[in-house]
């Protein structure tokens, strides 16, 4: 019903339309003074007008009118029957002067209704004699180059030019190129207009040759199959003039660029006298007409094409004029590997023909397929098909375009706003392995056998060691290391030592001194039992004196009293101990040659002497025994560090044990929060680093997962539990990439290298050098040769083993703290061929999780190396250092 109702509202306002009465004036647009001219009033509508007025005015005589003329028609269709009426009046005028004048309105009444019609202008110039009447038209194939042409009704009138008189001048017949404007700026549209002007009967045309535009893109604007003449006034002349052909020219160069002229034969009817019969009727029959070919040719033309100014932005595309620009998406919510379409709409004023599609950037493994190119009313419209194939939110940069504004006389630059785009994950069955790129869906099931899932987190309280120190190096290691080597030096030099006092009898009878002096006083103590006076202080008094040469190695001729005192001193005996040792050397001397004092005294005098030469022999090897201690005390110190646990590793194990709760809850987040404010501690450990893995692998963010693994294998690469999950991880990661495989030495290298950790191999490191310490000391000191060999053996292969366990060492420690290796944590990124966004090249595509070698740095930029060995540029925030 709304259909048929539209239908009947549009067909009743078309009928009214065309029923609505109107009166059209006809009338030349070019006279001369004394030509004569019609002027017809036609009114058009369903009826006949009642009355009609006109007069000429005062610039035109009127000659004879009006004429009044009558038709009608009918029309029904469905049923709706119609009638229009046409009635013309038709004027004779002649000019009274020259110039431009308006003839005025006609009024007519149409059903009690007053219309009137336009105030049409007409141009009078002086007499032009030979000037055919315009309107009139040459049809048909005239262009043909086969030389036919049909024959239009020209029909001349008046005698005086040269093709009345059987000749045509190049004043009657001439044709003319004309352009709009004769400088332009290359891509600024020319327009050329190709116009025939004639005062002659032309009753066709042939062989018509037109410019071919070389240096320019051309498009017909104007071709008309019948020509149709308007009269023209050319310097004061009336010509009747006809358009052949009209282009829109678009300058693809700069500098003069000529334009060769354009040629046509045109058929001309002239008229030829015959000669006189002397009849009465010659005058009628004397004249006759014939056709003749007149080759014409324009002049040739030259435009000056000025270049367009440097300095043109990256996002020109072609455009000179004056353009807008339309950008829409046709859906900003959509899962990968669905498609949509980016469409930027440029329209305007110009070269729209000749517009190039803008540059767009879409966002990293975005496909983009090749662009649609439509003409649109005004300018043209560029599609953009595209494909994502990763899930996430994205955002299409803005579009930029840029053209030359010529009334402006500079670049203008249209840019539209970002358009963000959300893609949900789809159907994963799509892979794309071709071409060479790294993109690839995430289904690939050749390699995916490890398992159905990671490992489990370690739930046991890990020793938790400062972050970024390693025992290798340290200073507790170089202490010890140092140390070990003072005491095979000091080991050396005692055995050597002892063996040379092996053969000092002096210093035998140093060492023995407090043995003998033990055995005399035995002997002078059974005489004492026996109360034997005089040898019981004679002996005494032997073993005082045998004791002090033994100890002091003084020669009998020393042996005075003063010079055993300041000896004993000399070593450290206290002053008392030496005169009491003095004291009973006079009190033996003095006994000897006196009279018996009793038993009591001999007692006292042997229990002072045991005394004196126990205590003095204690004093000379306490300071051995002291400077001993402590040497031995400071090396179990820095060996065997003991104290309470500080409140900070206090701190971390609850912290430790909170996040293995949270784990075993589902709670991913929580875990990660407690373990990673272990590591803001300083702390750190390889299985710290597996569990933060694992929690960020169930929280989906495969990127930090793949970086707390491989953290763990830097800090200890014997960890199974952190291999294992990196290559169940590693198999979730979109990118595949071939890896340059590594020598059978370095495999052998980095297998042995993987067994211990970095502190492990150092402490291996400290037992190796103790045993090649031991054998070396074998080796130089030991009497026999089957000693000395093994020795040998010993010492070279333990010194082999340190080497090697030093560099395992150095070399893990060297890669925890090098910055040389990252993680690709952006979800999609792409790698430049430059660290450069604007100029640089988009090499290939990376995904999240890929790991890649930092090779240089330029501000934000990093320059990285893939395990195939090609190279690129990215931001920093597209990685995290490992």
């Amino acid at each position: 019903m709304k259909r048929i109702i539209a239908a009947s509202a549009l067909l009743f306002l078309s009928c009214g339309a065309f029923a609505q009465t109107s009166i059209t004036v006809r009338v030349e647009n070019v006279v001369a003074v004394d030509e004569q001219f019609n002027v017809s009033f036609i009114v058009d509508g369903e009826n006949s007008p009642s009355s009609f007025d006109w007069t000429p005015g005062d610039d035109f005589q009127l000659v004879w009118g009006p004429q009044k003329g009558m038709s009608s028609s009918v029309t029904i269709v469905n049923g709706n029957r119609t009638k229009v009426s046409q009635v013309s009046y038709t004027y004779v005028l002649l000019p009274k002067r020259t110039g431009k004048f308006e003839l005025p309105a006609a009024s007519a009444t149409v059903k009690g209704k007053l219309i009137t019609s336009r105030r049409a202008t007409v141009e009078v110039v002086s007499s032009n004699q030979g000037t055919s009447r315009s309107g009139t038209s040459a049809s048909g194939n005239q262009y043909g180059q086969n030389g036919q042409n049909d024959q239009g009704g020209q029909n001349g009138q008046g005698g005086g030019t040269q093709a009345q008189r059987g000749t045509v001048s190049g004043e009657d017949l001439y044709m003319k190129l004309i352009f709009s404007k004769s400088t332009a700026m290359v891509g600024e549209s020319v327009t050329a207009t190709l116009k025939l002007y004639q005062r002659v009967n032309i009753a066709g045309f042939e062989d018509a040759r037109f410019p071919s535009f070389t240096g320019f893109w051309s498009q017909e604007q104007q071709a008309p199959t019948d020509i149709v003449f308007q009269r023209e006034n050319v310097n004061g002349m009336i010509y009747n003039t006809a358009v052949l052909r009209s282009w829109r020219l678009i300058p693809q160069q700069s500098g003069d660029i000529r334009i060769e002229p354009s040629e046509l034969v045109c058929l001309v009817n002239v008229r030829t006298p015959k000669a006189s019969t002397g009849s009465i009727f010659d005058s009628f029959f004397q004249e006759d007409y014939q056709t003749i070919r007149k080759r014409i040719k324009s002049e040739e033309m030259t435009l000056h094409i000025q270049p367009l100014p440097s300095g043109a932005p990256d996002s020109f595309g072609g455009g000179v004029g004056k353009f807008t620009m339309s950008v829409s998406l046709s859906k900003d919510s959509l899962k990968t590997h669905d498609a949509a379409s980016l469409k930027v709409t440029v329209t305007g004023t110009g070269n729209t023909s000749l517009l190039d599609a803008p540059k767009i950037t879409l966002p990293p493994d975005f496909e983009l397929y090749d662009t649609k190119t439509t003409d649109v009313q005004g300018g043209k419209c560029f599609e953009f098909p595209f494909i994502p194939r990763s899930a996430g939110e994205f955002s299409i940069e803005p579009v930029k375009y840029s053209y030359y504004d010529i009334s402006a006389k500079k670049y203008v630059t249209l840019e539209s706003g970002p358009f963000p785009i959300k893609v949900e994950k789809g159907n994963d069955s799509f892979a794309s392995e071709s071409g060479g790129t790294l993109v690839q869906g995430v289904n690939r099931k050749d390699v995916r056998d490890l398992g159905s899932d990671i490992r489990f987190i370690s739930t046991k309280l890990p020793s938790f060691t400062q972050a970024d120190r390693f025992f290798i190096g340290s200073p507790l290691f170089i202490v010890i290391f140092i140390l070990m080597a003072v005491i095979a030096a000091v080991l050396y030099f005692t055995f050597r030592k002892v063996a040379a006092m092996r053969a000092d009898v002096a210093g035998s009878k140093n060492r023995s001194a407090t043995k003998m002096a033990r055995k005399r006083l035995s002997r002078a103590e059974s005489y004492l039992e026996d109360n034997l006076y005089t040898a019981f202080y004679e002996e005494l008094h032997k073993t005082l004196l045998g004791f002090a040469s033994d100890k002091l190695t003084m020669d009998a001729s020393e042996m005075t009293k003063e010079n055993i005192a300041a000896r004993f001193i000399e070593r450290l005996v206290s002053e008392s101990l030496a005169t009491e040792f003095v004291s009973l050397l006079d009190a033996c001397e003095f006994a000897r040659y006196s009279p018996d004092s009793g038993h009591v005294a001999m007692k006292s005098h042997f229990d002072s002497a045991v005394t004196v030469i126990s205590s003095i022999d204690e004093s000379m090897k306490k300071k051995t025994r002291n400077s001993h201690g402590t040497a031995v005390a400071l090396l179990l110190l820095l060996l065997f560090p003991v104290g309470l646990k500080s409140a900070e590793h206090t701190s971390a194990d609850s912290l430790w044990n909170a996040g293995v709760n949270a784990y075993s809850q589902g709670q991913w987040e929580e875990a990660t929060e407690s373990w990673n404010a272990i590591l803001g501690m300083g702390l750190d450990s390889p299985e710290l680093q597996c569990n933060l893995g694992n929690a960020w692998f169930k929280a989906g963010d495969l990127a930090k997962a793949i970086l707390g693994y491989e953290r763990a294998l830097m800090l200890d690469p014997s960890c199974s539990d952190a291999e294992f999950n990196l290559k169940f991880a590693r198999n979730q990661v979109q990118d595949k990439i071939e890896e340059i495989p590594d020598t059978f030495l370095q495999m052998v290298w980095d297998k042995i290298s993987g067994l211990l950790s970095s502190d492990m191999w150092a402490i291996l490191a400290l037992v190796l050098f103790a045993v090649t310490l031991a054998a070396l000391l074998t080796f130089l000191l030991s009497g026999t040769s089957s000693r000395r060999k093994a020795g040998f053996i010993t010492g070279i292969c333990g010194f082999v083993l340190l080497t090697l366990s030093l560099c395992f060492s150095f070399g893990q420690k060297n890669d925890c703290l090098n910055d040389d290796a990252a993680i690709v944590v952006s979800a999609v990124t792409s790698v430049k061929s430059s660290p450069d966004s604007g100029n640089g090249k988009d090499l290939f595509i990376l995904h999240e999780g890929t790991k890649v070698t930092i090779l240089d740095e330029v501000g934000i930029w990093r320059n990285i190396q893939l395990a195939d060995g090609r190279q690129g540029w990215l931001k920093s925030t597209d990685i995290e250092i490992i």
